[in-house]
């Protein structure tokens, strides 16, 4: 009997230009267990494309609330990374 890899569940919030990009307001990844936020903002651009993608590269992340100065910070089963673009306005 095979055992499938450990895997960790992240929730996904995007915001303004990255909700648009994307497609969606939220969603729930699996992404292996040991994973970094740089593998999720690939899973991200995999998953929804080149809109997406090119709004990444000007995104900054929060990771349970706290921003992500560093991608290689390892995600956590039941993490929430937010995905914010650049707000422009006031």
């Amino acid at each position: 009997m095979t055992t499938a890899p450990p895997s960790a569940t992240v929730r996904v919030r995007y915001f303004a230009g990255a909700r648009a990009a994307s497609g969606v307001n939220e969603e729930t990844i699996e992404v292996p267990q040991g994973a970094t936020v740089r593998d999720l903002v690939a899973e991200l651009a995999e998953r929804h494309g080149d809109t997406l993608t090119r709004v990444l590269t000007a995104c900054s992340f929060l990771l349970d609330g706290v921003a992500v100065r560093d991608q290689t910070l390892t995600l956590p089963d039941g993490s929430g990374v937010d995905v914010l673009p650049p707000f422009a306005g006031g």
